[in-house]
């Protein structure tokens, strides 16, 4: 849970710090909306991604199912800069299927929190194999990164991949070629 009182006054602090006069009238109200802001941006930090998961279907559906071009936006926790961009989330039911909006929702409970992509693929594959127990699963995430686009080394339009793999999807390079020619299509 945010802490509201907390981040306006380290968001005072900060404009302080930068030499800004927070009387102004344009940023009087600057540490509230900051404040909300962060408690939105960060919402993921006080969720379970077991809840959007835990409700199933029975099917013999044994083949890969693939919810590609998720949009996330995300926070990275080395800069607080946002990392934005879209995930590809496929899994090959054993027994159950879950609706499609939960593995968005799964995607949006990791992106919602201060964290590396890098990580976040990974969470994102061991919910999705922790809460449906498939044979398996693969993520993969493109993103651009605003602390490599704006600031640093300023590579706009440069892009971060990130994959995860799990079960029949670590090893199975046709299982993996599969996947990625759906996600290119």
């Amino acid at each position: 849970m945010v802490d509201h009182e907390k981040v306006k006054e380290a968001v005072r602090m900060l404009l302080e710090g930068i030499g800004e006069d927070i009387s102004r009238e344009g940023l009087r109200d600057t540490p509230d909306r900051i404040a909300r802001m962060y408690e939105e941006i960060c919402s993921g930090m006080d969720e379970d991604a077991g809840e959007h998961l835990s409700k199933v279907f029975t099917s013999s559906q044994n083949e890969m199912v693939l919810e590609k071009d998720i949009v996330f936006y995300s926070m990275c926790e080395h800069h607080m800069m946002p990392f934005y961009g879209k995930a590809h989330v496929a899994y090959i039911p054993d027994g159950k299927v879950v609706g499609l909006s939960k593995l968005a929702r799964t995607v949006e409970v990791y992106a919602k929190r201060l964290q590396i992509q890098e990580q976040m693929t990974g969470q994102i594959a061991d919910a999705i194999m922790e809460h449906l127990n498939p044979k398996g699963v693969i993520v993969m995430l493109e993103a651009e990164h605003m602390c490599m686009t704006m600031r640093g080394v300023k590579k706009p339009g440069s892009k971060t991949v990130t994959i995860a793999s799990r079960g029949e999807f670590k090893d199975n390079t046709v299982l993996q070629n599969q996947f990625f020619q759906m996600v290119k299509q």
